[in-house]
C-alpha cells in the first residue's frame, strides 16, 4: 500500500499534533500510511520523559507538552519536519528497526548533498563532525556490537553537532511524530535548553556548513527517501 505524501507548509505544532493523534486513533488496518512534511513556528516540545530542568530559559517561546518519547527539543522556521504515520505491524518491522530506517533516510538525504551524517550509540538522531562535516571517517562512538554482559557506552558528543532529532509515539502498533532536520534556521533557541536532555550538546544546520538549500528542496529528497526506506 503506497504511502501518501502531504506537504503542509508552515503549520502550528499543537494543531498538527492534534491532527496526527486524530488520524492515528481513527485509522483501521486498511488505512493507507501517510507522510506529512512541514515546518513549525518557534516552539519547544517536551517529551513524555521530559524533565523541567532541561528547559533552561524558554522565554517567550511556548513550551508544549507532547506524547512522543524523549526530552525537550526545539522546532522553528528553517527546520524540516517529517511525520510518517505508519502501521508498523502491516509494514512488518518492530520499533528498533523503524528507528534505524528513519535515521537511514536522514543519512541518505544528507549524503545527497555530500554531507556525512553519523549515528551515536545510545543517542537517537543524526550528528555531524563539526570540523569535517563532509569527511567519511567512522565515529569511534558509532553503534557497535557489544560483548555479552558489557555495559553500554555513554554518548560522546565531543566535536559533534546534532543536525537531526528523532522522537516517536507508538499506539496500537501505529507510529506518529517523526524526525526534524535542521536546514537553515536560527539555532540560538537551542541555547535555552539542554537539547534532547544533553547538557552542552550543540545544534547545527546545513546553512552553517555552507549549503544554501531550502526546506522545500530538502523535503523533496527526504520525502522520497522516507517513502522508499519505510516501505514493507
Amino acid at each position: 500500500m503506497k504511502m501518501a505524501l502531504h506537504y503542509l507548509g508552515r503549520v502550528e505544532y499543537a494543531s498538527t499534533l492534534a491532527a496526527m493523534q486524530s488520524f492515528s486513533a481513527a485509522r483501521t488496518a486498511q488505512t493507507p500510511d501517510q507522510l506529512w512534511l512541514c515546518e513549525h513556528p518557534p516552539v519547544f516540545t517536551q517529551g513524555l520523559a521530559g524533565r523541567s530542568d532541561h528547559l533552561l530559559a524558554p522565554g517567550a517561546i511556548a513550551v508544549v507538552q507532547t506524547d512522543r518519547g524523549g526530552q525537550v527539543t526545539y522546532h522553528g522556521p528553517g527546520q524540516l519536519i517529517a511525520y510518517p504515520l505508519i502501521d508498523l505491524r502491516r509494514a512488518g518491522y518492530f520499533v528498533k528497526e523503524y528507528v534505524y530506517r528513519l535515521e537511514e533516510a536522514l543519512l541518505r538525504t544528507l549524503n545527497h548533498y555530500g554531507v556525512s551524517g553519523h549515528r551515536v550509540a545510545g543517542a537517537p538522531g543524526v550528528y555531524l563532525r563539526l570540523r569535517d562535516p563532509f569527511g567519511h571517517a567512522l565515529l569511534a562512538q558509532r553503534p557497535q556490537q557489544r560483548a555479552p554482559g558489557s555495559a553500554a557506552a555513554s554518548p560522546d558528543f565531543n566535536g559533534l553537532g546534532k543536525i537531526a532529532a528523532l522522537g516517536i509515539k507508538i499506539s496500537r502498533h501505529c507510529a506518529y511524530h517523526g524526525v526534524a532536520l535542521n536546514v537553515a534556521m536560527d539555532l540560538s533557541p537551542y541555547d535555552r535548553i539542554n537539547p534532547c536532555g544533553y547538557m552542552g550538546l550543540q545544534a547545527i544546520d546545513l546553512s552553517t556548513i555552507g549549503l544554501q538549500v531550502t526546506c522545500d528542496e530538502v523535503a523533496q529528497v527526504l520525502g522520497l527517501n522516507l517513502c522508499a526506506i519505510l516501505s514493507p
